[in-house]
Order: C-alpha cells, then structure tokens, then sequence
C-alpha cells in the first residue's frame, strides 16, 4: 500500500485520536466464550496480540507477504470495541452490524477505506493471505486449549473437534499438530536448571 496523502489537518487529527483511544478499548472488551470454560479468561486486545505473531509466522512459513497478513489480523476484530464479542449463544440470538461498527470507527481517518479493504478480505476468506490470517486467529483459539487441556479441562477437547477443521492451509495444520503435542511449559520450564528451584541459585 502507497503512503496516504490525505491532508493532515485538526479534523482528522482528532479522528486518529479517536481511533487510538478505541483501539485502546479492546483491552476492556473479554472474549466471552470463555465464560462457559470457567478456566480461562482473555480480552479482545491479548487475542488480536497473538493472532498478529501467529500470521508473522505463517506468513513465513507460507513464503508469502508478512506485512500483509499480519495487516489482516490486526484490524479483524477492531470492531468488537463497539459491538462487543459474540459468543457461540449470543450469535443464536443476536446480529452484529460489525462492518458498519468497523467503518464507523475508522472514518475521517484517512484510512479508513484500507481498513475496510482488510477487513472484508479477511471476512472473504478467498485469498491465501486471508486464509492464513483466518488460520492465525483459530490457532490462537488452539494454542490456548492446548494449556486447557494441559491443565486437566476437558471440555477443550471438545471445543477442539470444532476449531481444528477451521484450519484452510495445511502449513497451520502442521504447527495446530505440534501446539498440541508440544507441552505448553516447554518453552520456559524445558530449560530450566532444576538445581535453581532447590538453591535459588543455578550450579
């Protein structure tokens, strides 16, 4: 994408503004699937957060733009910090205007028209970039059911039958097989010299 060139004046200064403050939002916005776990808790920002590496790293994997994937996980779900999350009981019985919220939020930005662009590729699912970003937001999903799992929850095994078939690559397949088969602790407790936990100190 070109640099934008819309003039930079009070008006749309204050709309960025706006848009910072929004954003800001979504550390306040839970992700209320987990409500039904009892185990878990998250909101929207920490979910946008990890989605973004996890489009870094299939997007490399994938030989494909990072810049651009990571673009299309960043803004998903920027509209929830007006309509909030829906879970799997609320979308039963309620609609969501999430484009609208989204176009709403970014407009007199001066780029909002990008955004929205992302936005509705990434809804679209037809482009490869998208298909991985999508991928990047379930396995998310995935990486925090395997601590689940790893904690005794087994209920997530559940939540995975439905998650794991979400997957449209077969490169986010592959790292799904391995958050699951990989302990979740591996990454800090793997290394550590057990020695330090007896004397506080390493030998």
């Amino acid at each position: 994408m070109q640099e934008d060139t819309t003039e930079l004046n009070a008006s749309r200064l204050a709309r960025i503004a706006d848009l910072i403050q929004e954003a800001g939002m979504l550390r306040k916005t839970p992700r209320t699937g987990w409500a039904f776990f009892g185990t878990n808790s998250e909101n929207v920002a920490e979910h946008t957060y990890r989605t973004c590496v996890l489009g870094y790293i299939l997007a490399k994997l994938a030989h494909v733009s990072t810049s651009h994937v990571v673009e299309l996980c960043l803004f998903h779900d920027l509209h929830e910090a007006r309509t909030g999350d829906f879970n799997y009981v609320y979308h039963r019985y309620n609609t969501a205007r999430a484009r609208d919220a989204l176009a709403d939020g970014v407009s007199g930005t001066g780029f909002g028209a990008e955004i929205l662009q992302f936005f509705d590729e990434f809804c679209a699912e037809e482009s490869f970039e998208a298909q991985l970003a999508n991928d990047a937001d379930q396995l998310d999903l995935i990486a925090n059911l395997a601590v689940q799992l790893n904690q005794g929850q087994i209920f997530a095994k559940d939540w995975l039958d439905s998650a794991l078939p979400r997957l449209h690559t077969a490169v986010a397949r592959e790292v799904a097989t391995y958050l699951l088969q990989t302990d979740p602790n591996r990454w800090w407790y793997g290394q550590v010299d057990k020695s330090f936990w007896v004397h506080h100190r390493s030998e």
